[in-house]
This record gives C-alpha cells, structure tokens and sequence, in this order.
C-alpha cells in the first residue's frame, strides 16, 4: 500500500488496478474509493483492516465508474459490509445491467486494445446496493472535505474525487499515471501522466476537456485508477503537459465521431470499422492446417520406408 496523502491510501491489486481508502475525519470511519476486478474482496478486506483494525467496515463504497476493473467486487463488499455504493446517476443503467456501455474499440491500436478483445461485456448488477451521488451540490458523502467533478469520455457517469484543502486528486480513468500503451510500464507501475484506457474512450474530445477541467485544479498528489502515487510539482506539470499535448490514437471508432449517452444508456453509436486481425487469424489459421495437411500428404506419399539390407 502506498500513501496518496493524509488519510488517503492506494492499494494496488494485481500490479494493475487500484482502489483507495479515504479517512472520513471521525476516527475509524472511512470510504472505500473503486473495488478492483471480480474476486479482489479478500485483498481488499485485508488491507481495511490493517489500516482500520479487525473488522474494519466503511461508511460506503464510491465507484468513479462501473467499468469491471472498478466496479468488479462491489456487490460482493457492499453484501458483506452492508454499504451502500455511490455511482454518478449516468452510470445507473449500466450498473444496473439495463444497459452496455459503448462498445470497447479495439481498432485504436496497441496491447490494451487487442487485450480488450476477451474482456467481458455484461457487468454484475448492483441494483439493489448501489445509490446515486446526490447531484444537489459537488460534496461526497460520509467525506465533507472532499468534492466531486463529473469527467465523462470514459464512462458516461465517471467522476474524480478532489480535497482542496490540499489538492488532493483522484482521478478514476479521466488519465492515467502510468502508459497504457506499454504492457511492461502498466506492470511495473513506471510513472507517466497519460492517456487512459484508449480502447473503452467512446468520446475523444470529452476526454481530452475533462483532463483541461482537472488539470485546472492543479493537483498536489494523484491516484488514478492505473499507475503508481505522484506527488510533488510533476503532478501538475504532468497533468498540465498531458492537457496541452493529448495525443489522440491514429484510427478508431470513435476518433471522429463519439458515441452519443442519455440517462438510459447509450443513444447512437458511429458505424462499427472493420477490424482486421479476426480474419487476420483466420488467415493465419488456415494456413497452418493447410501447411499441416500438406506435410501429412507428402509424408504419406512417400509411403512406408524399408528396412535397409544389411551388407554382409
């Protein structure tokens, strides 16, 4: 576990994905930030209680957004603690399994996008755990000192979570502090402010305005939903740099056209590309048991060897 700022712990889960835990200001009250993928309860539930103590329970469970690598294990947790889990309202239907998020674009380019191939579709439903975020005002529940900005790009519905008193920022999957484009920096956790999950982006220029809108607070300390802590000067001129330079991915479905989202779910959706490597595969595929079926062939033309003669 690695510590964001006072009050605030990262706890990455499979060198890939992390979830937070906040102090509420009481002592022993918390709230616990993303849930990680399905089956990371049990991890979860033993760093609560080394930091909070034998059956350590929090005030709620806060998802930035519902994807399956934050919303993963929140059914299980919130059952078990009998928490409720916050969701902005636009990521009720897809929380809610009345509704998938727009389809994942594996046609950008790059190891998370053919990865992104195998992940599942349907989310666990939460529907008779999760709650909206009050949208009355930005404040987050059970956490007075801390607001939350809607960031949407990603996920409909995703949400960062700030503590101005000393600009604290986490950010979900409004960016990431590691570069997703390389397997080996995800892994090892090297930091870089960068783009986040390019293949799960369903609207380009959204993204790119909700990491102007969180560079603009100009944070002291960042945890992402991917990457390591960065604290210290970087983490502005970091997010500064990203803001001014988003690097946009050279083809996909959505780079010129975003999918379009209301409050039930997606509403249209721009034409479906053709990605390649399916028939790529197939091609491959193919080959190789025409390669396979020649080599039987040849082998049995040449029919059954005999045995040599030996000289006398």
């Amino acid at each position: 576990m690695d510590t964001v700022a006072p009050g605030v712990t990262q706890l990455r889960i499979q060198r890939f994905v992390n979830v937070y835990f906040i102090d509420a200001g009481t002592p022993g009250e918390w709230v616990l930030v993303d849930t990680g993928l399905p089956g990371s309860e049990k991890t979860i539930r033993a760093a609560a209680e080394e930091l909070y103590g034998p059956g350590a329970t929090p005030q709620a469970i806060v998802l930035t957004h519902g994807h399956l690598d934050h919303l993963g294990s929140a059914r299980a947790l919130a059952t078990g603690w009998h928490v409720p889990v916050l969701v902005h309202p636009l990521e009720l239907p897809y929380v809610t399994a009345r509704a998938l998020y727009p389809p994942r674009d594996p046609t950008v380019g790059g190891s998370l996008a053919f990865a992104s191939r195998f992940f599942p579709t349907q989310l666990p439903d939460l529907g008779d755990v999760v709650q909206e975020l009050p949208l009355a005002d930005d404040a987050v529940p059970f956490l007075p000192a801390w607001r939350w900005l809607h960031v949407p790009g990603h996920a409909p519905g995703q949400v960062a979570l700030f503590r101005e008193a000393d600009r604290t920022l986490l950010g979900g999957d409004a960016f990431a502090t590691t570069d997703h484009k390389s397997v080996f920096a995800v892994l090892v956790g090297v930091p870089k402010i960068s783009v986040a999950g390019p293949p799960f982006n369903y609207d380009w220029p959204q993204c790119h305005r909700s990491v102007q809108t969180l560079a603009a607070l100009e944070p002291a300390a960042i945890g992402c939903g991917h990457g390591p802590v960065i604290q210290g000067p970087a983490a502005a001129a970091g997010l500064h740099h990203l803001a001014a330079h988003y690097q946009l991915p050279a083809q996909g479905r959505y780079l010129h056209e975003p999918a379009r989202t209301d409050a039930s779910g997606v509403e249209h959706l721009p034409p479906k590309p053709v990605d390649k490597l399916p028939r790529q595969a197939a091609a491959f595929g193919a080959g190789l048991l025409l390669a396979g079926a020649a080599w039987l062939l040849a082998r049995r033309g040449r029919g059954p060897r005999r045995p040599s003669k030996k000289r006398k």
